[in-house]
Order: C-alpha cells, then structure tokens, then sequence
C-alpha cells in the first residue's frame, strides 16, 4: 500500500507545479507588474517572519509583529526607516536578515518579476520584455535577458568596491578587525542599495566627519541613485556623450543640478546652526552639506539629527525626497527623467510649442501623460499619510508631512516620528514604504504596456484651464 499511495502524491506534487508553472508564466504574460506586487509582497512577508524569530533579537524574544513588518517592510523597499534602533534592537543574526533584505530589495521590483518569469517559463514573454525594458534596457528588446545578468555583476561589484575601502578604514576607527569588517560590508550594501540603514548606535554621527567614511558612502548612494540604465550606458560608452540614451542625458543632468542646488541651499540655511554644521570648520561645512543633500533624494544616512536642522531646510528637504534618484535605480520618488519630463512640457507649453523635445529627441505625449500620472499619485499617497499621521499622533503638519515622504520616497530619514508612533501609525507608513516603492513602478509599466487604440474620436471640448 505504501508503494501503491507514492505515485498518486507524486503525480499530484507534479501536477501542482505545472499548475502553479502555467498561472506564474501566465501572469508574467498578462500582468508582469501585478506578479511584481505579488512577489514583492510575498518577499516581505517571508522576511517578517524571520524577524520574528527568537534568535533575530538580543533578548532571545520575538519581536512585536508591527515592528518586524514594519523594518522588513523597510529594508526590502530599501528605505532605512525603522522604529527601533538597528545596532540594539536586533542581534547579529537579524542585522544580517536586514542586509539581505536590502540586498534583495535593490536589486528592484522588475529585475525580481523579470528573473521569476526566466526561471519557471525559461524565456521571456514579450510584455514582460516591454516592462523590463522601459526599467532597465538600453534600447533594444533582446538585451533584457543580458542585463539582467548585468544588473546582479554590477551590484556586486560596485559593493566591493566601496567595502574594500570602507573595510581598511573601520577596522582602523573601531580598532576590531570583526566589527570593523562587518560595519564596512554593511555600509557598501545599505549605501549603494540607498537603504540608509545603520549599525552605530549613535547612527553615523560616530564617523560622520572621517572624510574617508562620509566620501565612500556619498558615492555609493550617488552610483545607486543613477540607476542600471545609466550604469550600464556610463560602463558601455564612457565619457562620449553623444552616445548616451536621451534617458542618460536627462537623468545625469537632473541629478548633478540636484545635488548641488541642494547642498548650496542646506549650506545657507544652516551655515549657524549650532545644532547641525553651524560648529563645524569650513571643510565638514561643505562636506557635509554635500552629504546631506546626496542622502535627501533617497540615500537616508545623516550626520546630523533632521529634527534638529531649520524648518525651511525640512521643507527643501521635503521637495528633494518627493524628487527621488533615477529610473530603475535603489533610489525612490517620483524620479528625476519624471520631473524632467513635466519641465520640458512646461517650457515647450511656455514657448507655444506643440510638442516637448530635448537633445534632439521628442518627448511622445504618452511619457508626458505617464509621469503627470505619476505624480499626481505620490501627491495623493502623500496627503492622505499626512492626514493619517496628523490625527494618529496630533500634531502639526511639519513633522508627518517630512515622514510621509521620506516612507513614500523610501529615503528614510526622520524627524523622529517613526519612533513615536503606536502600531496604527507604523502600519500607515509601512503601506506607504510599499506603495512607494512598488505602487509607483508598477502604475507606470501599466500605464506604459496597456496601450489600446481607439478607433473612434469624441468632439473636442475645451475646460478652462488656470
């Protein structure tokens, strides 16, 4: 009877996995951002759990179910937000369950639905190929499958290169090689994943001013924040910048103007601040005003308490986080090509031109309709955090406004909210953490892939406008 009972379970065991085989290939052909959401969600889950677990804290006891979701939440979008203190809160064993976590998050929501429809179809199907692309292709369709791979050497590479130097140089300012190499693996995943997490105690304030620390992390988030696109097209063509892709120029563009538009306005508004540079020489003034405005567009780290800074350097700090980093990249926002699409169409509208352009190329009307859609979404998430987080906790818009979008831009920074709020609060966050980081994508690979030609037209009408 033994005998007799195997093949059916085996028949049966087999008959599931083709099941689940052709519903996975299916959806990776139908919907690949509805599979993103269901793996993304999957994936999160699996990390709660393991932070659940007695062995990922000190005390050898589980930790509350919101704050496990609400950290593995936040190191798989890569966020760095969390309501505990990393270094304290959790053991070496959970430390590490967070490091995969971010590792697993950068690498992005496409790239993860791309290489689960690889691996159970074999191939990739031709929406998922569109998807992929507008993420992390070049141009052309038959390199999806190339960057991919792409995509995992160059993470791995770029992470050793800022652990190498990260490695030599902690081992030095903690004076134990363990400790010191492990803070160094940390920081070169967690700053080139833009995830902003720390193992100090005390945050980065303990080597805030070691140039060598402050620089290598800054470049780690600056290379993540371009995105794979760009990577891959800097790596491919260097310097000759005719043969950068429109996407390339653009993003290279917003993203230099950004971060030096930023540090030159957080250094004159806290150039006096005792409380963040105000005390500082000349040199970790600028520095760290650099830093500071490199971290606000999603990196996550600081030196200095944000709580602490003017409330006119939060406000630009807002704007810079709703901004975000590159397409495709560890960064979160609405991204910059998004912001650098609206411009063009306002400036185009401003001199009565039909359509935007920009480097001889023209902007299509659908890219312009996409990233107003898109913004018009995170304003939205944004502003019903806000009101959320204003009748949870009872205070005034500054500080909830700042969290909201620093969770929905999955920068991670904070004024010190995160840690004040019950479970209620924390869920709000969590679910703007995912909708930032997945929701935004995957709208917009809807919106890119459900194209549908009407073959009818309606008589114009014309609203007022303004």
């Amino acid at each position: 009877m033994p005998q007799g009972d195997a093949v059916p379970k085996a028949a049966q065991q087999t008959t599931l996995w083709g099941a689940f085989k052709r519903a996975i290939s299916t959806m990776a052909q139908s919907s690949p951002p509805r599979l993103a959401l269901i793996i993304f969600a999957a994936v999160i889950a699996l990390f709660t759990t393991l932070l659940m677990m007695p062995w990922a804290t000190p005390g050898g006891r589980s930790a509350a179910f919101h704050d496990a979701l609400f950290v593995a939440t936040s190191a798989v979008t890569v966020t760095g937000l969390t309501p505990v203190n990393t270094a304290d809160d959790w053991s070496l064993a959970g430390q590490i369950v967070i490091l995969i976590g971010i590792q697993v998050g950068g690498l992005g929501i496409i790239t993860m639905a791309a290489l689960l429809a690889v691996s159970v179809t074999r191939h990739l199907g031709l929406r998922t190929r569109l998807v992929a692309q507008e993420g992390i292709s070049t141009g052309r369709l038959g390199e999806v499958g190339h960057l991919l791979k792409t995509v995992i050497i160059c993470s791995v590479v770029v992470q050793a290169a800022l652990a190498a130097v990260l490695i030599p140089r902690l081992i030095m300012l903690e004076g134990d090689a363990l400790q010191g190499a492990w803070y160094g693996l940390f920081y070169a995943v967690s700053s080139f994943n833009n995830a902003g997490f720390v193992i100090h105690s005390d945050g980065l304030a303990g080597v805030g001013n070691d140039p060598a620390v402050v620089w290598t992390v800054m470049i780690g988030v600056f290379l993540g924040s371009l995105g794979f696109p760009v990577l891959y097209v800097l790596w491919k063509h260097r310097w000759h910048i005719k043969q950068w892709s429109l996407h390339s120029k653009l993003t290279m563009e917003v993203t230099t103007i950004l971060l030096f538009a930023g540090a030159a306005i957080y250094a004159f508004m806290e150039w006096n601040n005792s409380s963040t540079i105000g005390e500082m020489d000349l040199w970790e003034k600028l520095q760290n005003s650099l830093f500071a405005s490199a971290n606000m567009r999603s990196g996550g780290f600081s030196v200095v308490e944000s709580n602490l800074e003017h409330s006119e350097t939060m406000l630009v700090s807002d704007a810079l986080m709703f901004a975000g980093g590159g397409s495709a990249s560890t960064a979160g926002g609405i991204k910059v090509t998004t912001l650098a699409v609206i411009f063009l169409a306002f400036l185009a509208e401003a001199r009565g031109h039909e359509e935007s352009s920009a480097h001889g190329r023209t902007i299509p009307a659908q890219a312009v309709r996409v990233a107003v859609s898109v913004v018009a979404m995170g304003a939205t998430a944004v502003l019903l955090s806000t009101l959320a987080l204003m009748t949870i906790s009872d205070l005034d818009v500054g500080r909830p406004l700042y969290e909201s979008i620093s969770a929905f831009a999955t920068v991670g920074l904070t004024s010190g909210l995160t840690a004040e709020l019950p479970p209620s609060g924390l869920y709000v966050l969590t679910l703007l953490m995912f909708t930032g980081r997945v929701g935004i994508i995957t709208f917009a690979a809807a919106l890119t892939v459900r194209q549908r030609r009407v073959r009818y037209r309606y008589p114009e009408g014309r609203p007022l406008i303004g």
